[in-house]
């Protein structure tokens, strides 16, 4: 699993897409599959009740399990919802991209996720970094940031600073802020000044930039933890892999999870998708002339040379 670059992958993504995305939605996306794993894969107790998955990888990324939240399906699914309920297309479009950019992260490590479930429950890895889990909170950052974990971390956090306009003011306001509905909402609503939408617009960057560096330093001088750059490192850790079956079984389950995960996305789209879709684009009108005619209804406020007219008059 990745510790910082789901933080930071946002700011590039919206960069790059083309079309009118919600950074915000982006970025929700991007924590989406974790909200329900990532809290609890560790373990807790609270107010008289443990849990504490005996095998963190299986409830983590497998069936039966939370594992499904790393499925491209669930995204699909998720944002579905999304453009059904709030009617934006900017939103269910960031969310579904927030959501693949944080499950192709996850096969980088040695567990992978399920991207066909539920169509196959096979987790495909290419064994990057060490999972680890299973070696609790403080045992799993410190793995993480002495192994390659570390260095794409680090990657996404050069691809924002070679794209630094990216956490300009100018490029907030007319790129950002343009976007999405909700920043003007937070704006109107809940009074928030255009200082404080910036400073929480940027407060990702500050914050994924931070953890980077915070848990590297802690592993090294604190927790002491040997550096290993090697391909599926660090050899420190027990190593938990995803497990494979023979290659004809695995080139037969992969190609009937992307039949299935492809026919089922062509139905989605065809009785419920491409009509949500329409919709929203009429609601997205709808408001952006609403919009427009409630500006043209604010009085014009008086300039210094007109009320000077008024009193000469």
């Amino acid at each position: 699993m990745s510790w910082a670059a789901h933080e930071l992958e946002s700011y590039v993504l919206q960069k790059h897409i083309k079309t009118k995305v919600s950074f915000l939605a982006i970025l929700l996306g991007c924590f989406w599959p974790d909200m329900i794993s990532k809290g609890t894969v560790y373990g807790f107790d609270a107010f008289g009740f443990s849990f504490h998955p005996k095998n963190p990888d299986l409830y983590h990324r497998g069936w039966p399990g939370v594992g499904f939240t790393h499925s491209l399906m669930y995204g699909v699914v998720i944002s579905l919802i999304v453009l059904w309920v709030f009617k934006s297309r900017a939103w269910a479009l960031g969310l579904l991209i927030g959501h693949w950019a944080h499950v192709f992260t996850d096969i980088c490590d040695s567990v992978g996720v399920m991207l066909f479930f539920p169509f196959s429950t096979q987790n495909y890895s290419i064994g990057m970094w060490a999972y680890a889990a299973q070696q609790g909170r403080y045992g799993d950052a410190s793995a993480y940031y002495s192994s390659l974990g570390g260095v794409w971390d680090l990657f996404w956090l050069g691809m924002v600073l070679l794209s630094w306009k990216v956490l300009t003011r100018n490029y907030f306001f007319t790129k950002v802020v343009a976007d999405d509905p909700v920043w003007p909402w937070f704006k109107r609503r809940l009074k928030m000044s255009e200082v404080l939408m910036l400073a929480l617009y940027r407060a990702y960057f500050l914050y994924g930039a931070c953890r980077i560096f915070a848990w590297f330093f802690w592993s090294r001088f604190v927790d002491k933890a040997p550096l290993d750059l090697s391909w599926g490192g660090p050899y420190w850790v027990e190593k938990v892999h995803a497990k494979y079956p023979p290659i004809g079984e695995l080139l037969l389950r992969s190609t009937l999870g992307a039949a299935g995960l492809a026919a089922s996305m062509w139905v989605l789209w065809m009785v419920v998708g491409r009509r949500l879709w329409g919709r929203a684009e009429k609601h997205e009108k709808a408001r952006a002339l609403a919009n427009a005619k409630r500006a043209s209804q604010v009085p014009r406020q008086k300039s210094g040379r007109d009320m000077a007219g008024a009193k000469g008059q």
